[in-house]
């Protein structure tokens, strides 16, 4: 049996962090090797196990990321950045692999991974299918609407909700127009005008939701058209299902189903008039929209079987 392969997660104690650090429990082709707690903020004691690591996930803050991000550029280590600092970045590999027919082999090949956005994942499977046949010409209007449970907000938020401080209420967010999730939105959708997007907390601990609606005259197709589009877009992919429903059936589309998978939801829905239509993605915003997505990421660059771990 081959030696496994080493993995080190600066950021450990953060919610991607600790939900990476479980998961990788469980697989079977690497160890995870682990600074003392005392030694945490030391730089150079992490700058060592960065250098005796095959992966290294980054689960920082954008800002200590960046910092961080400057040292390894002077190693041969391979590195998945969970936070947003490099999702734009040209250096870095976008690391969602079901994106387009390309977009596995670059993150296979790649030194630098950085690991999607949760509400951008939803919300980019969704639009660059549409964008890529040219569905959404420029004079489209696009609004997004997200909704995730109070863990994507970290430990703070966590502790904020779990503590009582806070009613159990639907709260609105990204008032401004100006989420950091959109440039990564725009740039990997293809947008050619920018979207707005508004996304909420719900008082759940996990689960994600994200929207499109359209008038069809904005889009030329109809919602079968859309539904064909993307069954053939992510024909053979793991991960993401295109579903049938029965609105008299299935009313209603409860935000939490995904919980712990690494898989993600797609759903057109049409109004009775056929005049619009409704694309929603659903997903867990910890699991394909954080830490799964990272761990299939590894497995990508590692050349492992992409669902090992999850």
């Amino acid at each position: 049996m081959r030696n496994k392969l080493k993995v080190f997660i600066d950021g450990q104690h953060g919610t991607t962090g600790l939900q990476i650090r479980e998961k990788l429990e469980y697989h079977s082709h690497v160890q995870v090797i682990e600074i003392a707690t005392e030694a945490r903020k030391d730089i150079n004691a992490r700058k060592a196990l960065m250098q005796e690591a095959d992966i290294v996930f980054l689960c920082l803050p954008d800002a200590a990321s960046k910092e961080v991000a400057a040292d390894l550029y002077q190693m041969d280590t391979r590195v998945i950045d969970a936070s947003s600092a490099h999702r734009v970045d040209a250096k870095w590999v976008y690391g969602l692999p079901e994106l387009n027919k390309n977009q596995r082999s670059l993150i296979k090949t790649a030194q630098y991974v950085s690991n999607p956005g949760c509400y951008a994942t939803g919300a980019i499977l969704l639009l660059n299918p549409l964008s890529e046949q040219g569905l959404l010409p420029a004079s489209t209007a696009i609004h997004l609407n997200g909704y995730s449970g109070y863990s994507g907000g970290g430990n703070a938020m966590i502790n904020t909700y779990e503590s009582g401080e806070v009613p159990p209420a639907l709260a609105l967010y990204g008032l401004d127009f100006n989420h950091k999730h959109i440039p990564e939105i725009v740039k990997y959708s293809q947008l050619k005008r920018r979207p707005s997007f508004i996304p909420s907390v719900v008082p759940i601990r996990q689960g994600m939701i994200v929207l499109a609606a359209f008038d069809k005259a904005e889009l030329n197709a109809t919602s079968q058209t859309i539904k064909q589009l993307y069954q053939a877009h992510y024909q053979g992919e793991t991960f993401i299902q295109v579903k049938e429903h029965d609105l008299e059936q299935d009313k209603f589309l409860n935000i939490s189903n995904l919980n712990g998978t690494n898989n993600c939801e797609i759903y057109v829905y049409e109004s009775t008039d056929q005049s619009q239509v409704l694309v929603v993605a659903r997903l867990d915003n910890l699991g394909k929209g954080a830490s799964s997505a990272a761990i299939q990421n590894m497995n990508i660059m590692l050349g492992l079987d992409e669902g090992l771990g999850l």
